[in-house]
């Protein structure tokens, strides 16, 4: 008999995912272990490929079963120290059948990047700090020092050493010019000890001063009703629906303040990773070093040591993006996910998870309760709540009962005739320069980067198009190039029409070009631009909203990243450039988002002791989605939208399974995806209420000159239709006949 461990192996593909069975050599026992990385051999090849262990039993090898070559997760002294648990391990496998990865993959979200191995080596890098205290009693050391008068620097040692206790190798250089050398004589003497202590990397965060939250009427009902189902032994969720400037964080704080006084943790998910230094100086101030943040945005250290300082149970509450629902909390009690509704929480990459799914999943294993929190509530979950399967909690009224803005519609038709072809149109002008007058602040949102969409010729029609991705390049004003916001193909701008040398035309617009207009109509005032042009490592989103907060700059320009979240007591004035952008895209998402975004960004102004108002630009004025979002009137638009889902079968009344084939030859994804189709409609023949679509393009067919087709399944995405697409999917990958076409399947996605 000898020890048998089940592996998820990082080298096997969807479409081969399995468990594999590797002997444990008796070298490696007791290191081996379920949740513990190994290397592993793979393939015909036997290349070795990176592992994880998901269990360990006794039993007869099987003949030619390959060994495992190495631990990765060995302890200092040797023995079994696995990163990841049973609740982990259990949620790997849940994913697996349920966002069609493979187990590695899943297991992989779950890890920081700073654990994985590459070419061989972990780039783990753990920072210590030399810590020098007193080897002898603090009287005892005083006197030594005296006895030193000669060696001044290490009588100030000694001195400070008993003064203040044990210090960092470092201050204590700082702060008396020792050298190392005074040091080595000290510990040579006895007097000193030097110790390494491992330290944690953390980001910077501006904590605010904790003020006493006192909940208005409306605050305290939601509370109570929110605490009770808290405080049920079994695992619930609840829609907090509250208009924008409500105070649903306080609400939030509260409740993870309840949860704590319960022994249990909690998570809070945001949208954006703009909204995470807010919530986080928040938060710091009421619960100190009890929090940890986690998103992309941190050093690959800072993110690492985050993570271990979870999963050491040194922390209470988690705030972070999409991938912070993996954070490694034991007895969870609370997840709250602010601004629910937002598409940033469905990840686009393998594993193609949604984090309300997790969510709920880890609040199922630990009996905890979800919280979903929105001024604009998806309309999947709304309607859960209205049918009773969350419990439904409202605030409608904002805080300390400021009124909601004033909104004006500004009809851009009658821009164009009265000759003013620009972005920013005479109403919000005007508004502009009397908020400016006042010395308050304004909001301007557009979502979409760069300065054009379209540069095209006048005379020909010719339009400088990706050569690598069916869509126009976008001109960048600020590098002088053309761009492509898929592939990241770029040229220099033109100054004439290669085909003919007539004049180009630059056709719509972004946060570059409007910048440029405000710049020319307010040459005085500072404008900060907020887009993915703008934001990077050395100029981050905290610093741009720093800024602004400081009222170093009058007017705050930007993508959606302006939209939600953001609380500005000097801000008094909202604009939507282009309300319209996303009313006409080909998703049947695309009203509920215009809905949303323009709510939420309506929603900033006004937050302060200043009442707001919100200018919304759009080429359709009467349109009903315009109209109710100008009004803030989501149970409006809700009775509307749900209705038009029903009848068009969209979520939530069915859901979508896509599955999307791509290749370089678009013959090959076409015939790739008949063949899908008719498997489809052969496996599910037998099932009612459901319809197989398709083969149809993606929206953007071809991108990074692949090109990209879908099969559409419309139903409920049962666990046999789940199944039957996962077999699907693998059997037509390992047919080599399919060779050069990829495939993939989602569920609901947001492309």
């Amino acid at each position: 008999m000898v020890q048998i461990a089940a592996v998820a192996v990082s080298a096997a593909t969807f479409s081969i995912d399995k468990p594999y069975s590797y002997r444990v050599p008796d070298s490696l026992s007791g290191v081996v272990a379920p949740g513990a990385r190994v290397a592993v051999p793979f393939g015909r090849g036997n290349r070795t490929s990176e592992g994880v262990v998901l269990s360990v039993e006794r039993g007869e090898p099987e003949r030619g079963l390959k060994a495992i070559e190495a631990a990765l997760d060995a302890g200092a002294d040797g023995s079994a120290s696995p990163l990841l648990g049973d609740e982990q391990l259990k949620l790997a496998l849940w994913m697996s059948g349920r966002f069609f990865c493979t187990v590695f993959e899943a297991l992989r979200a779950m890890l920081p990047a700073g654990v994985w191995y590459k070419d061989g080596k972990s780039p783990r890098r753990d920072k210590t700090v030399k810590i020098v205290s007193l080897a002898v009693p603090p009287e005892e050391a005083l006197a030594l020092a005296r006895g030193r008068a000669r060696a001044k620097v290490q009588a100030a040692v000694l001195e400070l050493l008993a003064a203040e206790g044990e210090q960092t190798l470092g201050d204590i250089m700082y702060r008396t010019g020792a050298s190392r050398g005074v040091f080595t004589q000290l510990a040579r003497l006895g007097a000193i000890g030097i110790s390494e202590r491992e330290l944690f990397r953390r980001p910077a965060v501006n904590a605010v001063p904790a003020e006493t939250i006192e909940l208005t009427r409306e605050q305290s009902g939601a509370y109570e009703k929110l605490r009770a189902e808290l405080l049920k032994p079994e695992a619930s969720a609840a829609l907090l629906y509250g208009v924008t400037g409500s105070g649903k964080t306080s609400v939030y704080i509260k409740l993870i303040e309840s949860a704590i006084a319960l022994g249990r943790t909690s998570v809070v998910l945001v949208p954006e990773i703009a909204l995470t230094p807010q919530l986080m100086s928040i938060f710091v101030s009421r619960f100190g070093d009890d929090v940890a943040v986690l998103h992309s945005s941190l050093g690959s250290g800072e993110r690492y040591d985050e993570w271990k300082r979870i999963r050491g149970g040194a922390v209470k509450v988690v705030i972070g993006t999409r991938s912070a629902v993996f954070a490694p909390l034991e007895n969870i009690g609370l997840v709250i996910m602010d601004e629910e509704q937002e598409h940033t929480y469905k990840s686009e990459q393998s594993p193609r998870y949604h984090a309300r799914d997790v969510a709920k999943y880890r609040c199922a294993r630990n009996g905890a309760l979800l919280l979903l929190g929105s001024a604009t509530p998806s309309v999947e979950s709304m309607s859960k709540a209205r049918s009773g399967t969350y419990a439904l909690v409202r605030m409608d009224v904002r805080y300390n009962t400021r009124p909601l803005p004033d909104v004006l519609i500004a009809d851009m038709k009658e821009e164009l005739k009265a000759g003013n072809p620009g972005s920013v149109g005479r109403v919000l002008e005007n508004e502009l320069r009397e908020n400016i007058a006042r010395g308050e602040q304004s909001i301007l949102f557009l979502n979409r980067r760069g300065a054009a969409h379209v540069v095209s010729c006048g005379e020909c029609g010719y339009t400088f198009s990706c050569p690598n991705c069916d869509v126009s390049l976008t001109h960048h004003t600020a590098n002088g190039r053309l761009m492509c916001h898929y592939c990241g193909h770029s040229r220099e701008e033109a100054s004439e029409c290669p085909e003919c040398g007539g004049r180009l035309k630059f056709i719509g617009a972004g946060t570059q070009k409007v910048e440029e207009e405000l710049r020319e109509k307010f040459p005085e005032t500072r404008i900060i631009r907020m887009d993915a042009d703008t934001v990077s490592a050395s100029n981050p989103h905290m610093k741009l909203l720093g800024e602004f907060r400081a009222r170093r700059g009058a007017i705050l320009l930007g993508t959606q990243m302006v939209a939600k979240g953001l609380d500005f007591e000097g801000v008094t004035l909202v604009g939507v450039v282009f309300a319209d952008l996303s009313l006409f895209v080909n998703d049947y998402r695309a009203h509920e988002r215009t809905f949303s975004l323009i709510t939420q960004v309506v929603g900033r102004a006004g937050r302060g002791e200043l009442s707001g108002r919100a200018v919304i630009q759009t080429m359709t004025p009467g349109h009903e989605v315009i109209r109710l979002a100008s009004r803030q009137d989501y149970d409006g638009f809700y009775e509307k939208e749900i209705v038009r889902r029903e009848v068009s079968g969209a979520p939530p009344s069915r859901d979508f399974l896509v599955i999307t084939a791509s290749g370089a030859e678009e013959a090959a994804v076409l015939t790739g995806c008949v063949k899908i189709r008719g498997s489809l409609r052969g496996y599910l023949a037998g099932e009612s209420g459901v319809s197989v679509l398709g083969p149809a393009p993606a929206s953007i067919m071809r991108v990074n000159n692949r090109y990209r087709y879908r099969i559409t399944l419309m139903c409920k995405a049962t666990k046999r239709v789940r199944e039957t697409v996962a077999h699907t999917v693998r059997e037509f990958s390992k047919d080599g006949k399919n060779r050069g076409v990829s495939v993939h399947a989602d569920i609901d996605p947001f492309e």
